[in-house]
């Protein structure tokens, strides 16, 4: 079996950056520890190969970015900001969408990695599960190359997060409609992800730390196309046809903001003074409606500028920090009056 580095910094019990230093030829590195790296390389005959990359050995200066569905206007615009980001800096990009099926994530890291690209992206949350088993490709691929997660966090050796505090975001977000006199609160979401989950945790935290009664009765999942704002509108109306009444809505999604206020228009219901709605990730879509919705900023542009940051920063050597953690911010406008 080849060594990796990955395979070198284990045994030497080292840093993978301190590894990648001795490579290089670096003078930031004590002479114990260079002779422990050397030693391990002596040992097992290593010899830097094309998979040895970032640290300057046998570069093509080109980066695998993966996203589950590019049509998607976060991981679209995501993708964009990586792509602008990486060209500043001299690297080229390889771009795979892979659907949301787990076997065909793992082809496609497969596949980039046959590439010999310097490092990996995974865009979005949804490349990271629940179990142990979900997560393996991640675990193996980054004992190649260092795999970026964008919105999302993994702690494992070679694997660097950078997302946004979800959680506190959707908290804060939340208690605004609260302190604004808003109880009864409908929550939408439509991904069950590691951002969707967080999204979800914090809303529950903050209804609950308001001692709202029974307000799971109104979570819902849209399982849909969330593209298809006349079904998500469909989905809304159903809801409030099955009796409950709701003055507030909250969303995983701008989209789904979208639909709500395409419901509340078709039956006639004033916005903000009837219906508050709040979307979530600031898209294109906030200027897309009368009155223009109120949406959480997750500092997308921030979070790729930082990764891109990292990952350069890990290519060369140097000790990057493993996650990166942004607050995102309520931007209001006009389908909200605190």
């Amino acid at each position: 079996m080849a060594l990796t580095i990955y395979d070198i910094s284990k045994k030497a019990g080292v840093s993978i950056a301190t590894v990648s230093r001795v490579l290089n030829g670096s003078d930031n590195v004590r002479p114990s520890t260079r002779k422990k790296v050397m030693d391990v390389i002596e040992k097992y005959d290593y010899t830097p190969n094309a998979f040895a990359r970032g640290m300057g050995l046998h570069s093509i200066h080109t980066i695998g970015i993966l996203c589950a569905d590019s049509s998607d206007l976060f991981l679209a615009k995501a993708v964009y900001y990586l792509e602008q980001e990486l060209q500043a800096n001299g690297y080229e990009s390889i771009l795979c969408c892979t659907g949301y099926n787990l076997d065909a994530k793992k082809n496609y890291v497969n596949l980039i990695l046959s590439k010999k690209v310097d490092g990996l992206i995974l865009v979005g949350s949804n490349f990271i599960g629940t179990t142990e088993e979900e997560n393996q490709y991640i675990k193996d691929g980054s004992k190649q190359v260092p795999i970026m997660l964008l919105n999302a966090s993994f702690d494992y050796p070679n694997v660097y997060s950078i997302t946004c505090d979800d959680s506190s975001t959707m908290f804060a977000a939340t208690s605004a409609m609260l302190n604004a006199g808003i109880s009864d609160i409908l929550y939408l979401y439509d991904s069950r992800s590691y951002s969707g989950r967080k999204k979800l945790g914090g809303f529950m935290a903050a209804m609950e730390s308001y001692h709202i009664a029974d307000f799971e009765k109104l979570i819902y999942f849209y399982e849909g196309n969330n593209q298809d704002l006349s079904e998500v509108e469909n989905f809304v109306e159903k809801i409030a046809k099955s009796g409950k009444t709701f003055h507030g809505v909250i969303t995983s999604d701008d989209s789904l903001a979208i639909g709500c206020i395409k419901y509340a228009q078709k039956h006639n219901i004033r916005i903000p003074d009837e219906l508050s709605v709040i979307g979530y990730n600031d898209s294109m879509l906030t200027g897309c409606c009368t009155p223009e919705l109120t949406s959480i900023d997750n500092k997308l542009e921030t979070q790729t500028h930082q990764l891109v940051q990292t990952l350069l920063g890990v290519l060369s050597g140097n000790e990057m920090p493993k996650k990166s953690i942004f607050s995102g911010k309520l931007i209001e406008r006009g389908t909200t009056r605190f």
